[in-house]
């Protein structure tokens, strides 16, 4: 099988979204006053894992309308292009090219959570 041209694994594509995160560690993201705490997982996933309680839910497929400050999708917490968006996954892959498309979008804080909510959950911080 031959790749076409232009084409870049999975793996390319996520340490590409990486160099442009400063991401955090559970630690950090709880301990961050500003932050948006975002749950972009299933609900299936959340019902089964667990949740972080205060976060708020948006799932991955209309994460971009619901934080774009233009869009008429928006939350009420899209106030601009300097809010703090902390996405976070499972395990932090998913929410790493997520917070990348945060950022293409202009919101340039946006970062994600190292090792998603199993990290969070294995760091002893607060679960629901």
């Amino acid at each position: 099988m031959t790749r076409p041209a232009g084409a870049r694994s999975i793996d390319q594509i996520l340490d590409e979204a990486r160099t442009r995160l400063v991401r955090l560690t559970p630690e950090q993201a709880h301990k961050e006053p500003d932050a948006l705490l975002i749950d972009i997982r299933p609900a299936a996933q959340r019902a089964q894992e667990g949740e972080i309680p205060g976060s708020l839910i948006i799932e991955r497929n209309v994460l971009e309308w619901r934080l774009d400050p233009e869009s008429d999708a928006k939350i009420p917490e899209a106030t601009g292009y300097d809010v703090r968006a902390v996405v976070f996954c499972s395990e932090g892959y998913t929410s790493s090219l997520a917070a990348a498309a945060l950022q293409d979008l202009g919101l340039a804080r946006a970062t994600d959570i190292d090792g998603g909510f199993v990290a969070w959950k294995a760091a002893g911080l607060p679960t629901g």
